[in-house]
């Protein structure tokens, strides 16, 4: 039976996500489940930001699971699932199980369902190969039961809970005589029905006499081996079928591989453990869930049917913003309002672009498109991403058809939208607790032009105080990580809403000569620059910097 995790869509937003990239990805989720019918999952890239998390507790939203990576993984893939069994069975009824299902691979689990062990067909085919002595049976502690059911046999006296620890088997073929000089204390003997035979194993303090060809056992023989302590079991095999069969009642944790098993987890990605499986000439592998139980086997063909994850994106096309493994999934949608990132797919997909000031506007479209009624909840976290993106319709990215349908949204959500958008801003700008790597990547992204690439983080205020507090801290860090980074220049925006003002923050090689020319400043120095009227990354800051280099 081949099985997987269920098929998931999952509608993620970019790296360091901002609260329109947050409520867009729950709200466009929500939107494709009620249109489809279907598991539509909202995610993050990141951690999200304190005006983000002030959003979500207004309108007790969950906070998206953490996605750092989209790449294929095993839970992805359509793994083989045998149920693990307990290292008791015996040989033959591991084989029966094998041959049932087709596998060559079975795996042990203890009664927690944690893995124990692995035995394979060829591991069951060298018991057969391998001369074991006599005395096999009790060196593996063969439980009873197992050698009764091998057998297909009946338990005339003794308890099929007991084990085998002690003695050899032996087959009778002697007459009593000649049977009291190889017949041992704890011995099993393999006989037929001759009552002799019988008597003198019983006598010789046998553990077990096996009695073959399913004949009757008298009531003396019965009584005797009671006293004695010898257990009887009779069987329909003759004595070479009997004596053939008995060690395929061995306990398969006897043979089976404990030792240094390869596993693999549901959340390995499968790049990773190709490579381990290219190394190795194993058929099966056991699968881990991530709690560290056995839930199934993967092969080479497993993985090379994989699944890709399938993928939303919304508020962003670019590859350097989206979340690590993009390349791998199966991209259905693209849901956007920023310039075009050259994000590249293997096959065509849905993309909506509009020349809007926050994704959240195209989604209530979209509400209204597919004539989807919008309830309080998604109401608010919409008009929440209205605002913050269009900076309480202060940013020049603002359109009309933002502020209408913010408006509509508050109205739905029963808000006032200039009090809760100060409450807001201000829960956001709370930054004196928060570390300098949480300031400079609470909303930073990655661009690229022709010549450079480079990152621009912003964070906002309705006051100077909290924002020029932050500074020396923004600037030293930016230094601190610039030689790590991936980018050929830093900036980071200061933005004051109250004022419609920021200080761009820079650090890197030729940083202010590109500032100069994008801003036509006479000179720049002291790691940042005053830009009245600027408050709009994308608007009024990336389309600036990316003119400037290309010139450069």
């Amino acid at each position: 039976m081949e099985t997987q995790s269920k098929d998931k869509v999952y509608v993620i937003g970019h790296k360091n996500p901002d609260t329109d990239s947050i409520c867009s990805s729950i709200c466009y989720a929500y939107l494709k489940r009620q249109i489809t019918g279907d598991d539509y999952v909202p995610m993050r890239a990141g951690e999200i930001n304190a005006e983000t998390k002030y959003v979500l507790n207004a309108f007790s939203a969950a906070v998206p699971e953490y996605m750092e990576n989209v790449s294929t993984q095993v839970k992805d893939v359509e793994y083989r699932h045998i149920d693990g069994v307990d290292g008791e069975i015996s040989i033959k009824n591991a084989w029966e199980i094998l041959s049932e299902s087709g596998a060559t691979t079975l795996p042990s689990v203890n009664e927690n369902g944690n893995l124990v062990g692995l035995i394979t067909v060829r591991d069951i085919a060298m018991t057969y190969m391998e001369v074991y002595d006599n005395r096999v049976i009790a060196s593996a502690h063969t439980p009873y039961k197992n050698i009764i059911n091998t057998l297909s046999a009946d338990l005339i006296v003794g308890d099929e809970k007991d084990y085998v620890h002690t003695g050899k088997v032996l087959i009778s073929a002697a007459n009593p005589d000649m049977m009291e000089n190889y017949i041992e204390q704890g011995d099993i003997v393999i006989l037929g029905n001759r009552y002799e035979s019988q008597l003198c194993a019983i006598e010789m303090d046998a553990q077990c006499i096996i009695i073959c060809d399913g004949a009757v056992v008298s009531k003396t023989i019965t009584k005797l081996a009671e006293d004695h302590n010898c257990s009887i079991i009779r069987t329909p095999y003759d004595t070479y079928t009997a004596a053939r069969l008995i060690n395929q009642s061995i306990p398969i944790r006897y043979f089976m591989k404990k030792d240094n098993l390869i596993t693999f987890s549901t959340e390995d990605y499968i790049r990773d453990i190709r490579t381990v499986m290219a190394g190795k000439r194993h058929q099966y592998y056991p699968v881990l869930n991530e709690y560290g139980k056995y839930v199934g086997l993967i092969s080479q063909r497993n993985y090379l049917n994989a699944n890709p994850k399938k993928v939303i994106l919304v508020d962003h096309n670019e590859h350097a913003q989206a979340v690590d493994g993009i390349e791998e999934v199966q991209l259905l949608e693209i849901i956007d309002h920023h310039r075009l990132g050259g994000l590249q797919t293997m096959n065509p997909v849905y993309f909506r672009n509009q020349p809007l000031g926050c994704t959240a506007t195209i989604i209530y479209q979209m509400f209204e498109e597919n004539h989807v009624e919008i309830p309080k909840q998604i109401a608010g976290l919409l008009c929440s991403a209205i605002i913050s993106d269009t900076l309480m319709f202060r940013s020049p990215t603002c359109t009309q058809m933002d502020e209408h349908t913010c408006r509509k949204l508050a109205k739905i959500a029963n808000i006032d939208i200039e009090a809760y958008a100060i409450a807001m801003f201000n829960a956001g700008s709370k930054l004196m607790n928060e570390t300098d790597e949480e300031i400079f990547y609470q909303d930073y992204k990655v661009f690229s032009s022709e010549n450079l690439k480079f990152g621009i983080g912003q964070i906002t205020a309705f006051n100077s105080m909290m924002l020029d507090a932050v500074k020396p801290r923004i600037l030293k860090y930016m230094e601190s990580i610039y030689n790590q980074s991936e980018a050929d220049m830093l900036f980071f925006m200061l933005t004051n809403i109250f004022k419609e003002s920021t200080e761009l923050l820079y650090y890197g090689k030729n940083s202010e000569e590109l500032l100069e020319k994008a801003f036509k400043l006479d000179e720049v120095s002291g790691g940042s620059i005053n830009l009245p009227g600027v408050v709009s990354r994308k608007k009024q800051i990336l389309p600036m910097i990316v003119s400037a280099s290309n010139n450069m």
